[in-house]
């Protein structure tokens, strides 16, 4: 495993596995976003980020549902921690927020660690594992 740096990150990646995980050690899955959505996440060379998830089958979720995007600028410290700072963001209350990722790379994977809140409210903790694409 390799500490991520802000150059290691620039490109598109495309998402492999977005697995929650409650403190008692039970997988969960994503009311919104299913067990297995799509996404891109985006860095460039100048600090700016983008990231959509859309959830694989949106035929079973009314039209609003089944999407999650956000898109600011980004910073790398040197323990590979990345900020970003929201500045847009489907949901209105994510607006401003300044949030901090735990990133490392393995082998040829990009691997996002978050200790967050699930949409219903219960903590969970969230890795997310992408590739580059293509």
């Amino acid at each position: 495993m390799d500490v991520v740096n802000a150059k290691s990150l620039i490109g598109t990646w495309t998402l492999l596995t977005r697995v929650e995980v409650t403190s008692d050690g039970h997988r969960r899955i994503d009311p919104i976003l299913g067990p297995d959505p799509i996404a891109y996440l985006i860095y460039d060379a100048a600090g700016h980020f983008a990231v959509q998830f859309m959830r694989r089958n949106r035929e079973t979720v009314d039209g609003t549902s089944g999407y999650d995007a956000y898109f600011g600028r980004y910073q790398v410290g040197a323990d590979g921690v990345v900020t970003q700072a929201l500045i847009g963001a489907l949901s209105q209350g994510d607006v401003g927020k300044v949030v901090t990722r735990r990133c490392h790379i393995d082998g040829t994977e990009l691997v996002i660690k978050v200790e967050t809140t699930a949409s219903d409210g219960q903590p969970v903790t969230r890795t997310l594992r992408w590739q580059r694409a293509t």
